[in-house]
C-alpha cells in the first residue's frame, strides 16, 4: 500500500517543480520509519549541496557508502530507494495539498509529544515554558501557496495599492522625513553608518524613543551593550535630562517622570539583549514568536544595535568565510526577517579605520562587506568632527536610498545633545554651506540660499 511518505520520496525524486515547493517545508522527523527518513535525510542533503535533485542511482550510491549505517540498514534503505516510482500522472495541486496537511499533521503530533515529554520531565533542558511556542511554531506549518502577481489578472488590485497610503514610521526630524518622504515604510531594512563613538546608538535610542512616544511598538536587540545601558539613554531621553542627572534623580521625582511617559503614551517599548556575535535572524524569529505568546506583544519597528555583531544562521562561525560573504547574509537575513514581520528595521554598521578619521563618509568606507549597502534600502553616514562638536551638531550624508532621490539633501545637520541622548532640529539658515556640487535642490521648500560647492565636512565647513 502507498503511503504518503512514500509517494513524498518518489515525488521528490522525480518531480522538480514539486520538490522546489515542498522540499523547503519538510523536516526528517515527519518519516516515523527510519529507513524512509536516512532516504529524505540524502534527498536533502543532495539539494542543499548541488542544487539539483537526486536520482534512484546516486541515493545508492550515496547510501552504500554511508559508515554509520550496519549491513542490514544499508539493504533496507536500498530496498526503499528501488520501490520509489514517480507518478507522472498524478494531480500536482492535490500532491501539493496533501503534502501541506501531511506536514501539518505530522509537526502537531511531535508538538505534542514533545510537549509530554517536557511535563513528564524526560526533557532536562527545556521547561513548561517551552510548551506554547512549540505548539504555536507548529500550528504555524505551511505552505505558501502564492504563485505571484499575475500582471493582467491582478491590474485592479495594483490600481487600489497605487492609490493606498504606504504606512510608515515618520521621525521626528525634518529632513530625515524630507528624504524618505514621510518615514521608513515596512518591509525595509535602514541603516546608520559611523565611527565608534560618533552616535550609532544614540541615533537608534532616540529614534526608538520618538517611535513609543508616538504610541507604536517598539523592540530594540542589544548585542554590545547591556539592556539596562540601553534603557538609561532612552530614560534620559524621554525625562529630558543628563545621564549625570538621572543618576543623581531622587526616586520620588523619578517616579513622577515616569508617569508623565506612560501616561503620554500608547506604546511600548521591549529591550532585549544578546551576548556579541551570539544570535541571528532565527533567534530573533524566536523572540517575537515569544513575545507574541507571553506579552501579546507585536512590534511596529525593531532596532538591532548593531548589524556587525549579528551572528548569520547560514553560517556557523565566520572563520570558513570572508567577511563580505558574511556581512551580506547577515544583511540578507535581516531584511527578510523584515519583510516577514512586515515591518521597518533599523540598524547601523561601523566604518573602517580610514573611513573613521575621514571628515567624509562614503559607501567605500563600510566595515567589511560593501554586499551590505546592495542589501540595504536606506543607508546614511553620521559624521562629526570639532567643527560640528563645539555647535552640538552632527551631519548626516544619503549613501543609498531607495524612498526619494538621493541627490536631494544629500547632506545636512542635526543638533545632537550629548548627555540627554537627544537629536533635535536646527534652524534652516544652519543648512548653508554645505551641499556639494552634486546635490539637487527640493522641489519644494528648496533651500534658496544654499551654497554649492565641493567642500567636504572638513576644512573649509561652515
Amino acid at each position: 500500500m502507498q503511503t504518503i511518505e512514500r509517494t513524498t520520496l518518489s515525488e521528490l525524486v522525480g518531480n522538480e517543480q514539486y520538490a522546489r515547493k515542498v522540499l523547503p517545508f519538510i523536516k526528517k522527523e515527519y518519516f516515523s520509519d527510519r529507513t524512509e527518513r536516512i532516504v529524505f535525510e540524502e534527498i536533502q542533503k543532495f539539494v542543499e549541496k548541488y542544487n539539483a535533485l537526486p536520482t534512484k542511482s546516486t541515493l545508492e550510491i550515496e547510501i552504500d557508502t554511508r559508515r554509520d549505517l550496519n549491513e542490514d540498514d544499508i539493504r533496507r534503505v536500498l530496498t526503499v530507494v528501488k520501490e520509489l516510482e514517480n507518478d507522472k500522472d498524478v494531480n500536482y495541486e492535490w500532491l501539493v495539498e496533501t503534502t501541506e496537511k501531511f506536514c501539518k499533521d505530522k509537526a502537531v503530533y511531535n508538538a505534542i509529544v514533545e510537549g509530554i515529554s517536557i511535563i513528564d520531565g524526560k526533557d532536562k533542558e527545556r521547561t513548561a515554558d517551552a510548551i506554547p511556542s512549540i505548539l504555536t511554531d507548529a500550528l504555524a506549518v505551511g505552505f505558501d501557496n502564492s504563485v505571484g502577481h499575475d500582471y493582467l489578472l491582478d491590474a485592479e488590485a495594483r490600481y487600489e495599492y497605487y492609490h493606498t497610503i504606504e504606512e510608515k514610521i515618520p521621525f521626528d526630524l525634518d529632513f530625515f522625513n524630507r528624504i524618505t518622504k514621510g518615514g521608513l515604510p515596512p518591509k525595509t531594512l535602514n541603516i546608520a553608518l559611523a565611527g565608534t563613538g560618533v552616535g550609532k546608538s544614540l541615533f537608534m535610542c532616540h529614534m526608538a524613543a520618538n517611535c513609543m512616544n508616538q504610541g507604536r511598538n517598539v523592540l530594540y536587540i542589544t548585542l554590545e551593550m547591556a539592556e539596562e545601558r540601553i534603557a538609561e539613554r532612552i530614560d534620559a531621553n524621554l525625562m529630558n535630562i543628563s545621564m549625570e542627572d538621572l543618576y543623581n534623580l531622587p526616586k520620588q521625582m523619578y517616579d513622577t517622570k515616569m508617569d508623565d511617559i506612560i501616561r503620554n503614551t500608547n506604546g511600548q517599548l521591549v529591550i532585549k539583549e544578546y551576548p556579541t556575535a551570539s544570535a541571528h535572524s532565527a533567534h530573533f524569529r524566536g523572540l517575537l514568536k515569544e513575545l507574541a505568546i507571553k506579552k501579546t506583544f507585536k512590534p511596529d519597528i525593531i532596532f538591532i544595535d548593531y548589524l556587525n555583531i549579528c551572528a548569520s544562521s547560514r553560517f556557523k562561525g565566520a572563520a570558513n568565510v570572508n567577511s563580505y560573504m558574511y556581512i551580506k547574509s547577515i544583511a540578507e537575513e535581516l531584511r527578510g526577517l523584515a519583510v516577514e514581520t512586515n515591518v521597518p528595521i533599523m540598524s547601523a554598521t561601523q566604518t573602517t579605520r580610514s573611513g573613521f578619521s575621514n571628515s567624509d563618509v562614503g559607501l567605500e568606507d563600510t566595515s567589511e562587506s560593501f554586499g551590505l549597502p546592495a542589501t540595504a534600502d536606506l543607508m546614511f553616514a553620521l559624521i562629526s568632527n570639532e567643527e560640528l562638536d563645539a555647535v552640538n551638531q552632527i551631519a548626516v550624508k544619503q549613501l543609498k536610498n531607495r524612498y526619494n532621490d538621493p541627490t536631494i539633501n544629500k547632506r545636512f545637520v542635526v543638533g545632537i545633545d550629548r548627555a540627554k541622548m537627544r537629536l533635535m532640529d536646527v534652524e534652516e539658515s544652519e543648512q548653508q554651506g554645505i551641499t556639494d556640487s552634486n546635490q539637487k535642490q527640493e522641489p519644494e521648500n528648496d533651500l534658496s540660499e544654499a551654497v554649492f560647492d565641493k567642500t567636504e565636512f572638513g576644512e573649509g565647513w561652515t
